[in-house]
């Protein structure tokens, strides 16, 4: 119904847009009530706040396999619009807009113990540092797109293999299989941002291009509420690698090293 109303609101701009300057591109608005239609209507097929409260829900009501193309394959068309009419895009509101992602998908996500409802507000807040830099940089756009979609799907395909849902899973997650723990904590981490790992790198240049653009409390805002999303990557991490459940082992080495001379196995 959700995508439905935004698909509606788009017709609808375009309609708007038209019956003003007599063209049906789309991507040259020239009136102020359907360029915000049109922005509306984007922001609510992306899942952006405030318009975000059917995402968490539909990807906990949907497997894991749509919900990782509701967070990865189903971005690409609105950001695709939105790239295409950035040049019409009012700066205060997709500002405003982005911080308000950052902060609902930070904080929202602080007391979650379903990965997929984890995985959308986190889609939130990265969507949300991809609009901040919208109109000011295109390929920095582009680039933190491909980034987070490399390491959602990384995650989620993790996830899948595994048969992760919940927090109570990914304390089980070291006893399937040990390299796919190793990759699910450095995606986790990189998506928290960290040094040196990639997630790292468009969030820097974000914080670098807002800078440059004389925007220094905006960035300075987004980089204290970044710490929201970090905090619940590393209470991922935490449980994925570094809470084990206690079990049995049948070997007979202690410590699973081979014995020698002076160790008698028991």
């Amino acid at each position: 119904i959700i995508q439905a109303i935004a698909s509606s609101l788009i017709l609808f701009s375009s309609i708007m847009n038209a019956w003003y300057t007599g063209t049906w591109n789309i991507t040259q608005l020239s009136t102020y009530p359907s360029t915000i239609t049109l922005t509306i209507a984007l922001f609510m097929k992306l899942g952006l706040a405030p318009m975000h409260f059917w995402l968490p829900e539909v990807m906990q009501g949907t497997t894991l396999t749509s919900a990782l193309i509701i967070t990865t394959w189903q971005k690409l068309p609105p950001m695709s619009l939105l790239l295409m009419t950035t040049n019409h895009l009012p700066l205060s509101i997709i500002i405003t807009m982005a911080i308000a992602s950052i902060l609902v998908g930070g904080w929202s996500g602080l007391n979650q113990v379903q990965m997929r409802k984890i995985m959308a507000f986190s889609s939130i807040a990265h969507l949300g540092w991809m609009m901040a830099i919208l109109t000011m940089s295109q390929k920095l756009t582009i680039l933190t797109l491909m980034i987070y979609l490399m390491m959602t799907s990384s995650l989620f395909l993790t996830m899948i293999f595994t048969s992760t849902k919940t927090f109570k899973d990914m304390s089980q997650l070291w006893t399937i299989s040990p390299t796919l723990t190793t990759t699910c904590m450095l995606t986790l981490l990189s998506l928290g941002g960290l040094p040196p790992l990639i997630g790292f790198l468009p969030k820097w240049l974000i914080l670098k291009e807002l800078i440059n653009n004389h925007l220094i409390l905006t960035a300075i805002i987004m980089a204290i509420l970044s710490l929201l999303s970090l905090m619940f990557y590393m209470r991922l991490t935490y449980t994925a690698t570094l809470t084990i459940s206690p079990n049995t082992t049948n070997s007979m080495m202690k410590w699973r090293f081979k014995p020698n001379s002076t160790t008698n196995p028991t």
